[in-house]
């Protein structure tokens, strides 16, 4: 219990399979008692009914279900009414009551959340239009979603004027929750230097640059390729999986080739969440080179509140509309030349850019605890003083 609430009912978050989502109701369960739901996709979803418990992350519940593949869609929809099921599965789990919120993490559930009589929250993790799907349709159902919930929380300034001013969403509904970090990963006193090289670093030449993430679609490869030859200097660290396709031919060669340079450019593959801040803190420089597309400019980027974390220098594109309000927190650099010859003053000034207290600071309010506590405090106001959180 804390001073929120002295009676807590159980909160359910449907679903959690992004790792952001994962981080958010973990950092939630934290503070009240959290279900995390995991769907099971399938084409014959429907005509299986099975549920699981599966191990806890943290303080979170987890537990699995199936769930029919393309069930917000017609006739899906119509033979298949998964929002029925979805919240007999809910109500029936035990600490369910009247008062139990559920946190919708995909607008694909605006049927489930037509049907629950309990607080709703709708958190948009990202621009979903942009995903590939019918553009109308994700907009036809999300302005659905945020009809029907008592709070939307939006991952961005964008995401949060494209509910308000597109949608037709009154802005008092909507709230920004941004991407953030773990509490455990914010540091006792800023950093002035950077800490020792992981095993997967072990042996590299320092200076050392870095970029961890998904290394997929939304890095501009030609660019950090172009980056890299002109810093011969500069030692490079890749952390993230790589599997992910590309459609841009050129982009994809582009990756290709520096995967197959090692020596001074080394890629780790994929990493457990919780070891990112052991690189980010082990950098020199931190670069997020993003590409200007979306839903990548639309949303929040999850590796600069990482590397906000460890204090060292950040240098990025201008691929995020959100990193755009957070200057002098990080530099920007659009080309090459731009980014090499930034890295070139860091390495005069021995990479000490006279921010690490401005990050360090910021830091300390950018993380998982503080946003699950936001999302809490803001439903608590939207419904009045009813015991909800």
């Amino acid at each position: 219990m804390d001073q929120l609430t002295q009676e807590v009912p159980l909160w359910h978050v449907l679903d959690v399979r992004a790792i952001w989502v994962k981080e958010f109701a973990m950092a939630l369960a934290a503070q009240v008692p959290v279900l995390g739901w995991l769907p099971q996709i399938s084409w014959l979803g429907y005509l299986q009914d099975g549920e699981d418990d599966l191990p806890t992350l943290g303080e979170l519940q987890v537990r699995s279900f199936s769930l029919q593949r393309g069930f917000a869609r017609w006739p899906f929809r119509v033979l298949t009414p998964e929002q029925h099921r979805l919240v007999r599965r809910l109500l029936s789990f035990p600490q369910t009551s009247s008062a139990s919120p559920v946190i919708f993490c995909s607008p694909h559930y605006f049927k489930v959340a037509a049907e629950w009589k309990g607080p709703r929250v709708y958190y948009a993790s990202d621009m979903f239009r942009f995903w590939g799907e019918s553009r109308c349709f994700i907009e036809h159902i999300e302005k659905r979603m945020c009809t029907f919930v008592d709070l939307v929380c939006a991952v961005s300034p964008r995401v949060r004027s494209y509910m308000t001013d597109e949608l037709g969403i009154s802005p008092q509904k909507v709230v920004i929750s941004a991407m953030a970090t773990r509490e455990e990963n914010i540091l006792h006193h800023p950093s002035y230097s950077p800490s020792l090289l992981p095993p997967e670093a072990a042996g590299m030449n320092r200076p050392l640059a870095g970029v961890i993430g998904n290394l997929a679609a939304n890095t501009d490869w030609l660019l950090l390729k172009e980056v890299i030859e002109r810093t011969p200097w500069l030692s490079w660290i890749l952390v993230g999986p790589t599997e992910m396709p590309i459609d841009d031919p050129d982009q994809c060669k582009a990756r290709s080739y520096l995967m197959s340079l090692g020596g001074r450019v080394r890629f780790t593959g994929y990493q457990p969440y919780q070891r990112l801040r052991d690189f980010a803190r082990a950098l020199d420089v931190a670069v997020l080179p993003y590409r200007r597309r979306e839903p990548t400019y639309s949303g929040s980027s999850t590796r600069f509140y990482e590397h906000l974390a460890a204090c060292r220098p950040i240098l990025a594109t201008r691929g995020f509309a959100e990193l755009l309000l957070n200057e002098p927190l990080l530099r920007f650099g659009d080309t090459a030349e731009e980014l090499a010859l930034l890295l070139e003053e860091l390495r005069e000034q021995q990479f000490r850019d006279g921010n690490e207290e401005l990050r360090w600071e910021a830091s300390r309010s950018e993380t998982w605890e503080a946003r699950a506590a936001a999302v809490r405090r803001a439903l608590q106001e939207r419904m009045g003083e009813k015991s909800l959180v």
